[in-house]
């Protein structure tokens, strides 16, 4: 389980994950629900900002913007040809809308400057922290269950997944467009299904053996501080600037 982004000394790494989630959940509502280009703009200034603040390789944060953009590269590829508007140019059956082009700008914007912010504000924390947090802001505590559960047992399902399809290649299985093929598949998803149902037993034998009585317990305790208080105080500054701004 790689955690890069939350490997860090900055003062945004220092934060406890309860405010940060509270500052990143308001800074992106106000963002996700505004039509206005000063506020999409705003959205990325204030992403670019947060991201410097981090400290993080920009290597690392740039292959996920480029992950984020191949899905807004697929709307610059279809919203300024199907979008209804005034056409500026085109040719035969081909007509570019200026509104489609307006509205891909607008979610181009919005997407990197929410995506900067959420690796700003949440990727600077451990995922058990967050799950921990989530718990503390009296979210339900079977989500945060399925969230603390899901992160720790994907990559187990996952290996156990590439464990078979291992074996399936040491008999010579190769992959084709064969009803073969298509039913060796469903057996492998069926199997995985079937140890992981296994597993996630033999997970919770261990667990009650432990002790464990329905509430889990954090190996490490975030202590919320005054510094917190006035990070709260001005993410909710900048998100009611956020809002303002979209009535310009």
């Amino acid at each position: 389980m790689n955690e890069r982004f939350a490997e860090g000394t900055s003062s945004l790494h220092r934060r406890d994950p309860k405010a940060k989630i509270i500052a990143a959940t308001t800074l992106v509502t106000a963002s996700a629900i505004s039509n206005s280009f000063t506020v999409a703009a705003m959205t990325l200034l204030l992403g670019i900002v947060l991201f410097l603040l981090t400290g993080l390789p920009a290597r690392l944060v740039m292959k996920r913007l480029l992950a984020v953009n191949s899905f807004t590269l697929f709307l610059w590829l279809t919203l300024p040809f199907t979008y209804d508007g005034i056409s500026f140019t085109g040719t035969g059956p081909l007509h570019v809308s200026s509104q489609g082009v307006q509205l891909a700008a607008l979610i181009s914007l919005k997407t990197n400057g929410i995506v900067l912010i959420l690796i700003a504000l949440l990727g600077t924390s451990r995922i058990a922290n967050i799950g921990h947090a989530l718990e503390a802001l009296h979210l339900p505590e079977r989500l945060c269950f399925i969230l603390l559960f899901s992160y720790r047992y994907v990559f187990v399902i996952h290996q156990e997944y590439q464990r078979l399809v291992r074996a399936a290649k040491m008999r010579c299985f190769v992959p084709a467009t064969t009803i073969h093929t298509y039913r060796t598949f469903g057996y492998l998803f069926g199997m995985t299904l079937v140890k992981s149902w296994n597993r996630a037993a033999r997970v919770h034998q261990a667990m009650v053996l432990r002790g464990f009585d329905g509430h889990l317990i954090p190996l490490s305790r975030d202590i919320y501080t005054r510094g917190d208080t006035v990070f709260l105080l001005i993410s909710t500054a900048l998100t009611l600037l956020l809002i303002l701004a979209n009535f310009v």
